[in-house]
């Protein structure tokens, strides 16, 4: 679906890997199992009566939340991550999130200072990295995750080669 507000026509945008959809699916499954371990800590103490004046609807109601809650956001993240999008052009470069809240950030290559490549030992697994745009601008929030190692090196060394070009020209 195009959004002309926040979607220039004519653009090309390029997708993160789907390998990046497995690794979320799998941080978000450690999250589950670690946050359902902690609240059903009432549960299990109320079943062994150690902690029998705990009432129950609070024992199965807190687990049973959180599980809902974890089941909604593993729904919603394939859509999550096909929304993540970058697109080059000519003085700057685009980038796009989100499904309910669309976001389209535009970072002239002028105003780079630096590009930095973040790889942790996780998305190492799956062969991907996190490129992090650094701009004049502290509050920048420019990160593109889930990309192959290999456009994440390529891309670091052409934005900052459009930067220093950009900068040159002022």
């Amino acid at each position: 679906m195009h959004n002309q507000a926040i979607d220039p026509r004519g653009l090309t945008w390029q997708r993160v890997s789907p390998r990046y959809l497995t690794l979320r699916v799998l941080s978000l499954a450690v999250e589950a199992l670690i946050t359902l371990a902690v609240v059903s800590v009432p549960l299990v103490l109320r079943s062994l009566d150690i902690w029998g004046g705990f009432p129950a609807w609070i024992a199965w109601g807190l687990p049973g939340v959180f599980l809902v809650g974890f089941i909604w956001r593993g729904v919603l993240l394939p859509r999550q991550v096909r929304a993540i999008g970058y697109a080059e052009r000519g003085e700057d470069l685009l980038l796009r999130t989100g499904i309910f809240f669309q976001r389209t950030l535009v970072v002239p290559y002028g105003r780079m200072q630096y590009v930095d490549v973040a790889v942790g030992p996780f998305e190492r697994l799956f062969g991907l990295c996190t490129l992090k745009l650094h701009t004049a601008s502290p509050g920048t929030d420019a990160t593109i995750p889930g990309l192959p190692t290999d456009e994440g090196a390529r891309l670091r060394e052409h934005l900052s080669a459009r930067g220093e070009a950009q900068l040159a020209g002022l």
